[in-house]
């Protein structure tokens, strides 16, 4: 739990101190996004398949805490710092040193506890090594989304 709390702790504060990009409604929409996808996708792969879990199998409040708080800011990080207007082969760059980084922390998150709460089941790092750029992507997609409807909303007063 110490782990976990850490981790609340920074990925939260980084989200937030650092921001320059996001306004607060594409803050909600980003984290609601996300608590949503990351659910949805959960509820597979977590608990009916057991691929992977956090604390123990079983639905419990410690990783209901990591499913709507932990991820969020994480991605607000990363939309915060991503160079929209550079070159495909910069944000190639970006992408790849997020993902490599989200990998040693999934690491760091596999040690017993306190300092770590994830376990695999059947799930290995490879899993997310190729998982983890898709669902960037995706996270870009719905960022660029929110963008258009904002100006297509603000365009229309």
């Amino acid at each position: 739990m110490i782990g976990l709390l850490i981790a609340l702790a920074a990925f939260n504060y980084l989200g937030f101190k650092t921001n320059k990009l996001l306004n607060g409604n594409q803050i909600l929409h980003i984290w609601l996004f996300t608590v949503a996808f990351q659910v949805i996708f959960d509820l597979f792969i977590e608990f009916k398949y057991h691929a992977y879990w956090y604390f123990d199998k079983d639905l419990d409040w410690r990783g209901l805490i990591a499913h709507v708080f932990l991820i969020p800011p994480v991605n607000m990080f990363f939309l915060n710092w991503f160079p929209f207007n550079k070159g495909w082969m910069k944000q190639t760059i970006y992408l790849t040193v997020f993902v490599v980084a989200i990998l040693i922390y999934e690491i760091i998150t596999l040690l017993p506890e306190p300092w770590g709460y994830f376990h695999y089941g059947w799930w290995k790092l490879w899993h997310a090594a190729i998982l983890d750029p898709i669902l960037l992507l995706i996270l870009l997609g719905f960022y660029k989304w929110i963008c258009n409807l904002e100006k297509k909303a603000c365009s229309k007063y």
